[in-house]
């Protein structure tokens, strides 16, 4: 397993939840949920400054039938925006179901839908990176795909 802090983020077409991994690799937590718009590759880049990130990990959203969605080319969009304009690498990892877990997860807590708006990205987030975290663990190898820089960027 490789050390260092990972940021994970989940990206949404209203919101980006944002969450980080302590410096081992072992365990990921909430940071924050930014509202969409140009500076939200900025904040999502801060936060990986801040937290000394080794690796930024970017949610994936598929179909359970494995093909891309509506959502699909954004999230790749998002990860190509951070890719070029940070030194760090950049990973997309299928996110199928986080979404619904982290809903799923809040109900179970005793939040409503409506007063959960502002935490269940983060939470997805918290998710998709959790789910990274396993798989290096046990795959012993990064996860998911890495986005390469676009040229002259």
């Amino acid at each position: 397993m490789r050390s260092g802090t990972r940021i994970g983020v989940d990206v949404g077409k209203v919101r980006v939840g944002v969450a980080r991994s302590d410096p081992h690799g072992m365990l990921a937590t909430p940071v924050e949920t930014v509202q969409r718009a140009k500076a939200s590759v900025k904040r999502v880049l801060k936060s990986a400054v801040e937290y000394d990130a080794v690796e930024i990990v970017v949610g994936l959203p598929i179909a359970l039938s494995g093909r891309d969605t509506a959502s699909t080319g954004d999230a790749r969009a998002f990860a190509q925006q951070l890719a070029d304009r940070s030194e760090l690498p950049v990973r997309l990892v299928d996110e199928r179901m986080t979404t619904m877990s982290a809903q799923t997860a809040l109900r179970a807590s005793g939040r409503t839908t409506k007063n959960s708006r502002s935490v269940v990205d983060q939470v997805a987030a918290v998710i998709i990176l959790q789910h990274a975290l396993d798989f290096e663990r046990s795959a012993d190898r990064p996860p998911g795909e890495l986005v390469e820089p676009t040229q002259g960027s």
